[in-house]
Formats: structure tokens, sequence, C-alpha cells
């Protein structure tokens, strides 16, 4: 029995297996419009967590650099007392020098220990200003933050909603489609899906219109229309590598428009008499 249910795809005939194939496009095109249904949510979803995730980053960072900041102008401030407690010292032993070669040098530390002073002040100014910029940065992204978590929320919720509202339909269809993809020809199937997949809206095959391919819209050769309506072979586009089938098959109905040019030479039939 296994054996047999192998086999059973290959036996089924052309018509049989167009009909199948058509009945997984339009399973699959219910699929499509599902997906098109949640639009670029799940995209402008995954945008908005990977730029959560930068500016996560990018506050860490900063958070890191302020710290560092702080602790620069820390150390400055050290340094300023400890420069301020030398020159205080220098300036008491000044006071007890025995030769004018000893206050020279004790005067030439005092002055050194005062550049310090300054130079440390003037890092201390540089560090305090780029302290504030990145404080400001840190304001600035964490409130970029705060407006994508927002976003991410309503987006997420709009997602989600699409999703609970068609997922049982969805996987309906999906189901559907196993079942028919199992009753086509491995090869037909592989080279339907390879059409679909290099088709802009997602169509493998097509019934003609008005003696055209549905899908491109070019004109087919009267012969080759007859082996479309014949049904005995697997016919394809060739312009647009689409399979095609016939309308009456795939259970569409065209309805022929009425040539306009026929009404006009039949008035001008009735014109000529009347003369």
């Amino acid at each position: 029995m296994a054996k047999e249910s192998k086999k059973e795809p290959q036996e089924l005939t052309v018509e049989q297996r167009l009909k199948t194939l058509f009945q997984l496009q339009t399973t699959l095109s219910k699929i499509d419009e599902i997906k098109t249904l949640r639009g670029e949510l799940p995209l402008e979803v995954q945008d908005l967590e990977d730029d959560i995730a930068g500016l996560s980053t990018r506050i860490e960072r900063i958070t890191a650099e302020v710290a560092e900041l702080k602790s620069n102008i820390a150390t400055k401030k050290v340094e300023i007392e400890t420069a301020k407690a030398s020159i205080s010292k220098y300036k008491e032993q000044q006071e007890n020098v025995r030769n004018n070669r000893e206050y020279d040098f004790l005067t030439k530390e005092i002055e050194f220990q005062t550049l310090e002073i300054e130079l440390c002040e003037k890092r201390i100014r540089e560090f305090s200003a780029q302290e504030e910029e990145k404080s400001r940065e840190l304001i600035s992204s964490n409130e970029q933050l705060e407006e994508r978590k927002k976003d991410l929320e309503v987006k997420k919720n709009e997602l989600d909603e699409i999703i609970s509202e068609t997922k049982q339909e969805e996987e309906r269809l999906r189901e559907t489609s196993k079942i028919l993809e199992t009753k086509i020809d491995p090869r037909l199937l592989q080279s339907f899906k390879r059409i679909r997949k290099n088709s802009r809206n997602g169509l493998g095959i097509v019934y003609v219109q008005r003696d055209a391919c549905g899908g491109c819209f070019n004109k087919i050769p009267p012969q080759r229309q007859l082996d479309i309506r014949s049904r005995k072979k697997i016919i394809v586009c060739e312009y647009c590598g689409r399979i095609m089938i016939d309308p009456e098959l795939a259970g569409v109905t065209i309805e022929h428009k009425e040539e306009p040019v026929k009404e006009r030479s039949s008035r001008r039939r009735r014109t000529t008499t009347a003369e």
C-alpha cells in the first residue's frame, strides 16, 4: 500500500495535475494575502528592536564615559589639594631657609605647584564641559529609547492582533497546501515553486485571458491555445515562463464583450441601404 501511495502523484492525468496545481496556487495566494495584510509590520518591529538594542548599547557607553570623566575630575581635585598642601609646606620652609639657594629652590617648587594647580583646573573645566555634553547626550538617548519602546509596544500590539485574527486561517491554508503538494509530481512541484519565486506577484500558474497569458498578458498563438484547451500536456508561456491553464479547468468564467466595431459596420450598412 505504501508503494502505491508513492506512485499516486505520477498516476494523475495532466488535467488532474493542472487542476491540483491551480488549487495549490489559489491556496498559496491566500497565504500571501494574509502576509500582505500584515504589511511592513514585522520589518518595522524588527527595525525598532534593532534601534532599541543600539540605543541601549550607546547609553551604556555614554554612562561609562560620564563616570570616567567624573573620576578624572575627582582625581584632579585631589591633585589640586595635594599641590596646595605642598605650597603651604614650601612657604613655611622659606621662612627658615639658611641661604638664597634654598630659597630659590623653594620658590621654583611653589611656582611649579602653582602651575600644576592651574593645569588641573584647566583639565577640570575640560572634563566638566565634556561631562555636561555627555550628560545631555545621555538624556537625549534615554528619551529616544523611551519613544522607541512605546512605538515598539504599539507595533507589536498591532502585529499580534493581526496574527491572532489570521492565525487559524493561515494554519488551515498551510495544511491544505501540504496535502495538495503530496498529490503533485515532485519535479513539476519544484518547477512551479521556482517559477513562483521568480514571479513578482507570486503566480506560478495562470489561466488564459482573452487569448493571452494571464501573467504577462502576451498573446498566445492559436495552436498553443488549442494545446492548452486539450489538457494533454503542460504548456508554459514562452514570454514569462508561467504554467498556463484553461480557464474552464481553473473554474473561472471569462466574460466576452461584444466588439464595438461590428455595431459601427452594421450602422454603415443601414445607411447605405437607406441611400
